[in-house]
């Protein structure tokens, strides 16, 4: 096999370089960008969200320029016009710096991804929009896929050899190219060599793959028997689920949304990729597999549907809920088309979805904006149940209960990190840019660093606003999931302590062991006493002395337990859980063994009770074991 010469791999840069000219500048800024923004080694400075703006705009005018360059090719647009068009929409593309800042806006990283997705979207079909040939379109998007994947295999190898060769050249001669060396190798190769490679690929002759019938075996083998068995089992779980709902009467789970989703995906992915051979004779089944998908899709998309639609009438609209509401309307779009017309036009999937990601990222009916609409509404109706909305404007509140208070004070803080102040402006009194300015020269703003400035701020904004609404009392924990969080709103969390934690009678017992944390431990005590304790989950502790072992049930201890902390001694409640001190004698749990007395003196437990009191499994316990040798 004969190695490529340098004549002719220059001759293929430089058609390259002519044929995409601003794809290849949009590359090479973006590497640029991303190498000095590794140099300067500060990820949260001023001039690093500059160079990741940068960056966010080379990969979208990169996306948008090949798209420009597609769609003039097939229309055999050449001269002066090709490159006029070609600058404006590179300059269209490079305005977009001016709209992505997510120094001040993180849900622009969001905003990035999806003008991502509607950039490559765009891409797979840009050639093909006023063409009627499928066979050509499908053939065209085979081509840049496999394309896609040798690029990425060759400068996987490539980098990996480099890094090599850099790594035993510091052994070998003890020369160091800087901490930084490796990352900046892979943006170069990413950037550069894997952007000059893929492009490099891109079908020219766009028309004559409308009479490239050809077919890859292999992709044959691996839809069907990989990708439908993958989607009947999904499909079976699905409807096996579908009909324990409907026997059981119950709302759906969350997870079932991902599920479905997962069916969507394998299911569509086999059609298209099986598409072109569907009409000949060996394979009629491919027909029948689409036309049954399509119809098995349609009982699945009601319960999507359900699973959304059920948490969005409890908890409001999020971004994530916008985002599964409409793939449900465009399954339900491409479902319906598919079953009903006889062209069976597969590029439809990719322009609806390209259309339905595009309506989710700025205007009125976008994801953030219906977002920022439902949880301002259920923030300003927890004010109106609550008699604190006077003249569109939310006022102190006197009173609210638990579940009212924790819910508005998450809201609160949903509505502060998603929109920031502005959001809440129109319902209150106060000027809230003065507010924020006065924040941040706080003597603690001042001190903080640049890295934990912004979440300082965020932190000061909710307390503020929280105190001036009169939520100061409750929690606004943002951690984890926003639903989960929400579903703890109607959970009590306790804590009940020793009133003399630091003072345990030890008289008649042998030996005493602390227990500081939530792990198991190991402990040998005088050479001849091996102690093991472990963390059972269902709220157990199991001690191991020697070969003797004893159970504690703490569950069996919480019950025990007051059940109105209110008029215990030393009750509070700080917003987050309720909290009172017991006696010691009420937090022991005593157990025998045939060589040992052991007594675990609790001296803090944690738990928590969800709807109707009803007790969780999540229990944290410390204090002591005092043990007796019989």
């Amino acid at each position: 096999m004969a190695l490529p010469s340098i004549q002719n791999l220059i001759q293929d840069i430089r058609y390259v370089i002519m044929r995409f000219p601003l794809e290849i500048a949009f590359a090479i800024i973006g590497s640029i960008a991303a190498i000095i923004n590794i140099r300067t080694g500060y990820p949260d400075t001023d001039q690093s969200y500059w160079f990741t703006r940068v960056i966010m705009t080379a990969n979208l005018g990169l996306l948008f320029s090949l798209s420009a360059s597609l769609y003039l090719e097939s229309r055999a647009v050449k001269g002066p016009r090709l490159y006029l068009f070609k600058i404006i929409v590179a300059l269209l593309a490079s305005g977009l710096i001016f709209l992505l800042n997510p120094a001040l806006q993180e849900d622009d990283y969001q905003r990035f991804f999806l003008l991502s997705l509607a950039g490559h979207l765009l891409v797979s079909f840009a050639a093909y929009v006023h063409a009627d040939s499928v066979q050509g379109f499908w053939q065209f998007n085979k081509t840049i896929f496999l394309r896609f994947l040798t690029s990425v295999l060759n400068s996987g190898v490539l980098y990996l050899g480099l890094a090599a060769a850099i790594g035993a050249t510091k052994f070998l001669f003890n020369v160091d190219l800087g901490s930084n060396s490796y990352s900046i190798l892979f943006v170069l190769i990413a950037g550069i060599f894997n952007t000059l490679f893929f492009l490099a690929g891109i079908p020219k002759d766009l028309d004559t793959l409308n009479e490239d019938f050809t077919y890859p075996k292999a992709l044959k083998i691996f839809t069907q028997y990989v990708l439908i068995p993958l989607a009947t089992i999904y499909v079976i779980i699905l409807l096996a689920y579908e009909a324990k709902i409907i026997i059981e009467w119950n709302l759906p789970k969350g997870l079932v949304s991902n599920l479905i989703l997962g069916y969507a995906v394998f299911g569509i992915l086999a059609i298209l990729m099986i598409f072109p051979i569907r009409e000949q004779e060996e394979n009629k089944w491919i027909k029948t597999y689409a036309r049954s998908f399509y119809f098995l899709m349609l009982p699945l998309i009601v319960l999507l549907f359900l699973a959304v639609g059920t948490r969005v009438f409890r908890y409001g609209i999020t971004e994530n809920r916008y985002f599964l509401i409409m793939l449900a309307i465009w399954l339900l779009g491409v479902t319906i088309y598919s079953l009903l017309s006889r062209k069976q036009n597969i590029k439809v999937i990719p322009i609806s979805l390209c259309i339905f990601t595009l309506l989710s990222i700025y205007g009125p009916q976008s994801a953030f904006s219906v977002s920022e609409y439902s949880q301002k509404k259920i923030l300003t109706d927890i004010f109106k149940r609550n008699n604190a909305f006077k003249d569109h404007k939310m006022t102190r509140l006197k009173s609210i209960s638990a579940k009212d208070g924790n819910r508005a004070a998450r809201t609160l803080r949903y509505i502060i990190e998603h929109y920031d102040y502005q959001a809440l402006q129109p319902y209150t009194n106060a000027n809230l840019d003065h507010v924020s300015d006065s924040l941040e020269h706080t003597k603690e703003a001042t001190k903080a660093n640049k890295y934990s400035r912004k979440y300082f701020l965020r932190e000061a904004k909710v307390s503020w606003v929280q105190s001036q609404l009169g939520l100061g009392k409750f929690s606004s924990s943002a951690y984890g999931d926003y639903e989960s969080n929400e579903k703890r709103m109607i959970e009590d969390a306790y804590v009940v302590k020793n009133k003399q934690p630091d003072l345990t009678n030890v008289a008649g017992y042998d030996y005493v062991m602390q227990d500081h944390s939530a792990d198991n431990s190991d402990v040998t005590v005088s050479g001849n006493l091996s102690i093991t304790k472990t963390i059972k989950n269902k709220g157990w502790v199991s001690v191991k002395i020697n070969n003797d072992s004893a159970l504690f049930d703490l569950k069996a201890l919480i019950g025990t337990l007051p059940k109105d902390p209110a008029k215990q001694d030393g009750y509070k409640f700080n917003g987050v859980a309720h909290e009172y001190n017991l006696p010691s004698g009420a937090l022991s749990i005593v157990q025998e063994t045939k060589n040992f007395r052991i007594v675990y003196q609790v001296n803090s437990i944690s738990y928590s009770r969800g709807e109707n009191k009803v007790l969780k499994d999540y229990i944290y316990s410390y204090g002591v074991f005092l043990i007796k040798v019989k």
